[in-house]
């Protein structure tokens, strides 16, 4: 269950960024409420991960990396942002750096 509330945190917080990217500056009503929301239900949904025993470290890691690489693909389909080979490199380089810091905790 710490697990699928991770990736609730996660999704929640990746709909804020992107609502963000769409609410044009706030200027949006409905991205701007996505925005607040989310963010609110992301931090809400962490906060419940790191009481159940998480530690920080991993779900911040596993939270931040895996939302920045999907903020970036997605971007690249909803607001054709750029995303070239050197990014998706970076993304990969995230995606394993999450891989290795939760195989360091499950050793530890």
């Amino acid at each position: 269950m710490t697990w699928a509330l991770l990736a609730g945190a996660i999704l929640t917080e990746v709909a804020g960024t992107l609502a963000l990217r769409a609410s044009e500056g706030f200027s949006k009503l409905v991205p701007s409420l996505i925005v607040v929301a989310g963010y609110i239900v992301s931090f809400v949904l962490l906060a419940i991960v790191l009481d159940r025993g998480l530690p920080v470290g991993v779900a911040y890691a596993i939270w931040a990396g895996i939302g920045v690489a999907l903020v970036a693909i997605l971007g690249k389909f909803l607001f054709d942002d750029p995303l070239t080979a050197l990014s998706a490199l970076g993304i990969a380089l995230i995606i394993a750096g999450v891989v290795l810091v939760e195989s360091a905790a499950e050793a530890h």
